[in-house]
């Protein structure tokens, strides 16, 4: 699951939140979107900073991996904040096997070649701390074109490519690029989906949704469900008025978050029981290898 903008529904970044999303959702993931503008860390860097580090540090002690995604469409204008940003938390939390970085979430306007400039630059900085977890990059056209991206790949290991998709907007036409992109031998990591439209409204739409998640489960593709809020629309996991402490309460999920629940409950993600000590015990992580998060980039690992 993907939690919300930090800067508009930070009240679910916490830990309670996540011991339900493990608990009663399943999910050996959860997705920490820090928004970058409208009022987001670029103004409010410490208090954007804490945010994520309350969710990592929840992540590893209730052993789930967790996304740090850099949320935003025009990174290539801020490149040595995310730089810093990421420079920081690779030095903070890069020696634990449950931190995923997504330096850029959407890129909106940018070709590829902007973007490739980009990760080279801010993919070193977290190098330099930490060797081995996965990197996930993002892709032209609010990271849709990842066949675009595999015609030109980075030369880094253990890098993974982002694919977004909502599932009544985006078929067949970006499965086929997502194939086309697989056959070229590129790591994906669906680091955000709906069951919606791209606008985040209209009615949940299954057959979409079940094609998408056949798809991926066939090429053994991680993917996050935006998300964890109440705001009300559609791609919305929780009804309005929700609280953290309600995250887990059925009655409380909207028609989207019922039904991604379902698929979560039906798929056996490795969570249960997940020991809570801190450090992590890395013996378990090598009983566990078979989770998606694991094998998307079995070549590199």
């Amino acid at each position: 699951m993907s939690l919300f903008w930090s800067q508009w529904m930070d009240q679910f970044w916490s830990e309670e939140t996540l011991l339900h999303i493990r608990n009663e959702w399943n999910s050996n993931l959860i997705r920490a979107p820090m928004g970058i503008m409208y009022d987001g860390y670029l103004e409010n860097p410490e208090a954007e900073y804490d945010k994520v580090k309350t969710v990592v540090e929840a992540a590893i002690k209730l052993g789930i991996y967790v996304i740090v995604d850099w949320h935003e469409e025009r990174a290539d204008e801020h490149i040595p904040q995310a730089i810093q940003f990421f420079t920081n938390i690779s030095q903070t939390y890069g020696s634990y096997p449950h931190i995923i970085y997504e330096i850029w979430n959407e890129p909106n306007g940018p070709t590829w070649p902007t973007i490739k400039t980009y990760a080279e630059q801010v993919i070193p900085a977290i190098r330099a701390n930490d060797p081995n977890n996965i990197i996930v990059v993002g892709t032209p056209t609010w990271s849709e074109d990842v066949d675009i991206a595999a015609s030109d790949p980075l030369n880094f290991t253990n890098v993974a490519y982002t694919l977004h998709y909502y599932a009544a907007s985006n078929k067949q036409f970006n499965r086929n690029k997502a194939t086309t992109a697989i056959n070229q031998g590129i790591c994906l990591f669906i680091t955000e989906y709906g069951t919606v439209l791209g606008w985040a409204n209209g009615t949940v739409d299954e057959n979409e949704s079940n094609l998408w998640w056949e798809f991926s489960d066939q090429h053994q593709l991680s993917y996050a469900n935006w998300a964890i809020d109440n705001k009300n629309e559609s791609a919305a996991a929780l009804i309005p008025g929700t609280t953290p402490a309600q995250v887990g309460d059925t009655t409380k999920w909207t028609a989207s978050g019922k039904f991604v629940n379902h698929k979560l409950q039906s798929t056996n993600q490795g969570v249960n029981p997940f020991p809570t000590t801190t450090p992590f015990p890395a013996h378990y992580w090598e009983r566990t290898t078979s989770n998606t998060v694991e094998s998307i980039c079995l070549n590199d690992l």
